[in-house]
């Protein structure tokens, strides 16, 4: 099941910018190994969610999934072939702000060419540029 939030004070927000780099959750603290976003965007919950499905259908166990980032931001849409007026449109899905340097996921309990593998997997599935990023 995706994620989204259990109540919210406005229904629809609106789409703002992404300006500047993360500067908090932007370091690898509960895994050894992490999964950093080199560019800023939205990562909707459904993606949040498939490469939720991915890392642990690959580590199978062993080893621990941390997800650092939850989808807050509802996104809007007007119904395809609708006249120009009429209002902004319902929310159609929920997205997690994402700016350079955030932390996406992270893992912990397992080798780093294991790690390395699993992101290679997850970055498939990322509408943005990531990186593998360790614990210092």
């Amino acid at each position: 099941m995706a994620l989204m939030p259990k109540r919210v004070k406005h229904r629809k927000s609106q789409r703002g910018r992404i300006r500047g780099s993360a500067t908090r959750g932007n370091r690898v603290v509960f895994g050894e190994f992490g999964l950093q976003a080199l560019e800023g965007g939205w990562i909707s919950a459904a993606t949040i969610e498939a490469g939720r499905i991915a890392a642990q259908q690959y580590i199978r166990g062993e080893g621990k999934l941390y997800i650092r980032i939850f989808p807050h931001k509802s996104i809007t849409s007007i119904p395809l072939e609708t006249r120009m007026g009429k209002g902004k449109g319902e929310p159609d899905y929920w997205a997690a702000t994402v700016r350079p340097g955030t932390i996406l996921y992270e893992i912990g309990g397992i080798s780093e060419q294991a790690a390395k593998i699993c992101f290679a997997r997850l970055a498939h599935k990322m509408p943005v540029k990531v990186r593998m990023a360790k614990r210092k």
